[in-house]
């Protein structure tokens, strides 16, 4: 059996774009003499719809495009599809995986399993299906799973999430293959876990896996694709595309007799988050209308880091970097910001704010000088974001937000000034790991097109003489594994200071986060590249009672 396997990359809503798209690969799967086609779960609506799901009419819209499109195609070319689908059935909704056949619903597979942490709330909208069973492709007995139903081995996790695993009940029945429909996000350590939990199933249950992943953006996530083909010796024979739709072939005849050629395990570093966060760049402009971005370029390491990025992912020609010197800037940072903008060859413009700032400065102060407070500090970020938001509006860019996760999580940022903007690129990425983007970026080109000026010098915001970030926050270097610690491994103060941070640092740090709560609640999407990012997945209340000091 020739099944083709097609790695797509949906818009969230797009129904009929999607269908086109579906279409497409399903004819190319003909091409190449499929007898089965299969496509990723929630392939038509796109993965994660969430609240869309509450409409009826756009349910009504999916069952029609596969009733009245995708059926009778089954029926004329008598070559079934396997598709990731909404599907209701006694008045209840649910995650489901449609096998289509000679114009029918042949059959239907429902998810189980119902994610309902970080970003992920499948409880809300769907229903979990009790009962399993096994479906028969070309005679092999096949367990057909969308995505989570695959995660929850109670051997392989030391603490599961859920009270049952379906895969137990359908190896029960007889299953020889493992066929898993996904749209699982990506974090960094993901493609690790995949690749040491599947071959896990396979050689636990002597099963074929094909593990089939959407591939592409959607908001703040970013769908990784790296779909996975094992045999049942848990041999890798094949890894699509990390940021790129695919149409693969598998025989299945391959999947049970030993590789002939053994696919390495994935290396998930420092390249792999660079090209996550291209591909989150260049899909959210796609998919919300965009085609060029602007950004302020202060002559520091994030605004360095977001240009290179954007370039990369968009283009140099669809970027526009604007310097907007203040009275406190540097000669040196205006002379690393211009050098950066030639080395990539980006547009720029130079527009210095020393004049409004000194109109401000006498309106607010009633004539008098400046008084070298936070309020004017702010100022400066606010006229460099109104700026940046005013050539946004009159010209069509996509203002990108430059600060990173460090910043953002120590409410080190300004609230309608560098938090102005469409998309935060770095909003999950803290700032040693900005720091490594550079030097990564750099290398790849063989040469400093980030100035190693920027690299080396001292972060400053430079809205006041001599400032540094280090004036206002600990050092980097002991800022950042306290926030991994207390954002993504949920570990209290207490048990940070045992880990040998120092208790007054760790203190102050988790005092700077509790009480930023309400700056990111109006902060811009950033794209998620951690288990625990800010957004979707962090539902934190701004006014709350509890301090743990």
């Amino acid at each position: 059996m020739r099944i083709a396997l097609a790695q797509l990359n949906p818009t969230i809503g797009a129904l009929e774009q999607n269908l086109e798209k579906v279409k497409e690969y399903y004819q190319a799967g003909l091409e190449r003499k499929a007898d089965l086609v299969v496509f990723t779960e929630l392939s038509l609506p796109g993965y994660p719809p969430r609240d869309m799901l509450n409409y009826k009419g756009f349910l009504d819209k999916e069952h029609s495009l596969i009733t009245e499109e995708l059926m009778p195609l089954t029926a004329k070319t008598g070559i079934p599809i396997l598709i990731g689908a909404n599907h209701r059935q006694g008045g209840r909704l649910y995650n489901a995986a449609l096998l289509l056949e000679n114009g029918a619903i042949k059959s239907t597979q429902l998810k189980t399993l119902l994610p309902y942490f970080d970003v992920f709330d499948e409880t809300r909208y769907y229903t979990a299906c009790l009962e399993r069973k096994i479906e028969m492709l070309d005679g092999i007995p096949t367990a057909v799973t969308v995505c989570e139903d695959t995660w929850n081995d109670m051997e392989y996790f030391n603490d599961p999430l859920y009270d049952s695993d379906p895969l137990q009940g359908l190896f029960a029945q007889g299953a020889r293959l493992l066929l898993n429909l996904s749209a699982s996000p990506y974090h960094y350590g993901k493609h690790a876990l995949r690749e040491d939990m599947l071959p896990y199933l396979a050689k636990k249950y002597n099963t074929a896996v094909i593990y089939l992943n959407q591939v592409g953006a959607n908001d703040e996530l970013v769908f990784d694709g790296s779909s996975l083909v094992y045999n049942n010796r848990g041999e890798l024979l094949y890894r699509a595309s990390l940021d790129q739709e695919e149409l693969f072939i598998v025989e299945t005849e391959a999947l049970f007799k030993p590789a002939s050629n053994i696919v390495p395990p994935d290396r998930d570093d420092i390249e792999t988050i660079k090209k996550i966060l291209e591909l989150g760049t260049s899909d959210y402009l796609a998919k919300t209308g965009f085609s060029k971005v602007v950004l302020g370029l202060s002559g520091g390491i994030d605004s360095a880091v977001v240009a290179a990025l954007a370039a990369e992912a968009l283009g140099p020609e669809k970027v526009l970097g604007i310097l907007m010197p203040s009275p406190y800037s540097s000669r040196h940072s205006v002379e690393d910001a211009l050098e950066l903008a030639e080395n990539l060859g980006i547009n720029y413009r130079t527009l210095g704010i020393e004049k409004p700032f000194d109109t401000f400065i006498s309106l607010l102060n009633e004539g008098a000088g400046p008084k070298m407070d936070l309020a004017e500090e702010n100022l400066q970020a606010r006229l460099r974001g109104l700026i940046l938001m005013q050539v946004s509006n009159r010209e069509g860019y996509l203002a990108l937000v430059t600060g990173n996760k460090s910043e953002l999580a120590a409410g080190y940022s300004t609230l309608y000034g560098d938090m102005a903007g469409g998309l935060a690129i770095l909003a999950d990425v803290r700032k040693m790991m900005v720091y490594e983007l550079a030097h990564h970026i750099n290398e790849i080109h063989g040469k400093k097109v980030i100035p190693e000026r920027i690299i080396t010098k001292a972060p400053s915001a430079e809205l006041r003489p001599d400032q540094k970030d280090e004036d206002s926050l600990p050092p980097y270097n002991i800022l950042d594994p306290i926030l991994e610690l207390y954002l993504e491994m949920n570990l209290s103060p207490s048990e940070i200071i045992a880990r040998g941070h120092d208790e007054e640092t760790v203190r102050r740090v988790v005092k700077l986060v509790d009480t930023s709560e309400y700056k990111r609640r109006q902060a811009a999407a950033g794209l998620r590249i951690t288990p625990n990012a800010f957004g979707a997945g962090r539902r934190m209340p701004i006014a709350r009672g509890f301090e743990y000091f």
